[in-house]
């Protein structure tokens, strides 16, 4: 299946996205124009038939008081190619589960099902800076790393569509053990986790240089160390700098591989990009193959902030609506005497 050409103007109203993250359920209602009418909430359940319910009232809530034409899930997971089915998720309880199908029949409502990298990937095409390149990578730096491309402008998903898991690159050889049981991997040294670390691996190691972090022992946070960092505090700069070489090397890579023509930084990291990006553009520039000899990728970084995933999920459940009501319309005319 491929996707409607980018860009906002199809004629169906808005749409409800979910971002069905592991802690948080966050819904928006979106206009076709990209702009999220009502933001809500809820903390997600750990059992199936509670996350369903959950979903159910979240879409009651909204549809209640919002003509809605379509609900869009973004789930960080498996997703099957045909988006019928969520295949694996870690840090959610569905299992080879038909979620929108059975979302679907308890609200009345078309339900759309998509990773939740490419549904960010989708609104920055739709309504951010990814619409303005033609083979664009989208990183996603939160947790972790999620990804997601867009080839000739129409999301790649692979062959079994869980394309592509950029963030389980190897970068350090034996380096930091990562939760999908290889180490070393690129999120372990970008990420919001891999921040926390290296700030507590630098504080563990300098014990006598002073720094705002070190109030907070075990518990540093990623969002802390950027903080710190923009505040001036030194042992946050140097974990910054590290970062941005990491993303530097990563970036490099995906450019190796697929050759875009840009690249799009995205998650909730992004809101620090004035803290590593140039950095990480400069590694970048140094260590892509044929470095001075090759038109290099512009990287930007999001416009839509961590609201992409919500957005991108209902702009494709819009277009899905748009287009078998379009399709309905002209089966009717078809059949006029």
């Amino acid at each position: 299946m491929t996707e409607p050409g980018r860009g906002a103007g199809t004629g169906v109203g808005p749409a409800i996205g979910i971002d069905v993250g592991g802690t948080n359920l966050r819904a928006a209602v979106v206009d076709a124009a990209g702009a999220t009418v009502e933001v809500v909430s809820a903390v997600t359940p750990s059992e199936p038939d509670a996350l369903d319910a959950a979903l159910v009232d979240v879409i009651g809530d909204l549809a209640g008081r919002h003509a809605v034409s379509a609900v869009g899930l973004a789930v960080a997971g498996f997703v099957s190619r045909d988006r019928q089915v969520v295949r694996f998720a870690p840090h959610l309880p569905w299992r080879d589960a038909a979620v929108p199908a059975r979302i679907a029949a308890r609200v009345g409502l078309p339900v759309v099902l998509e990773h939740d990298a490419n549904s960010a990937a989708w609104g920055e095409a739709c309504f951010g800076p990814a619409g303005a390149g033609e083979n664009v990578a989208v990183v996603a730096i939160g947790t972790g790393i999620g990804a997601a491309l867009l080839v000739d402008g129409a999301l790649y998903r692979g062959s079994n569509g869980v394309a592509p898991e950029l963030g389980h690159l190897p970068v350090v050889p034996g380096g930091r053990p990562c939760a999908c049981g290889k180490s070393g991997c690129f999120e372990r040294y970008c990420s919001g986790t891999a921040l926390a670390a290296t700030a507590a691996e630098l504080l563990a190691a300098h014990q006598d240089r002073p720094s705002v972090l070190a109030r907070a022992g075990s518990g540093v946070t990623g969002a802390a160390v950027a903080d710190a960092a923009a505040s001036g505090d030194a042992v946050a700069l140097e974990a910054m700098a590290d970062f941005a070489h990491w993303l530097g090397v990563g970036l490099s890579i995906v450019a190796d591989v697929f050759d875009p023509d840009l690249i799009v930084v995205a998650g909730g990291v992004a809101s620090s990009a004035p803290l590593f990006l140039d950095d990480a553009r400069r590694v970048y520039a140094g260590l892509v193959t044929g470095a001075g000899h090759r038109r290099l990728a512009r990287i930007r970084r999001s416009e839509l902030g961590v609201a992409a995933a919500m957005i991108g999920a209902a702009e494709l459940a819009r277009r899905g609506a748009a287009a078998a009501e379009a399709g309905r319309i002209a089966g009717g005319r078809a059949e006029d005497p």
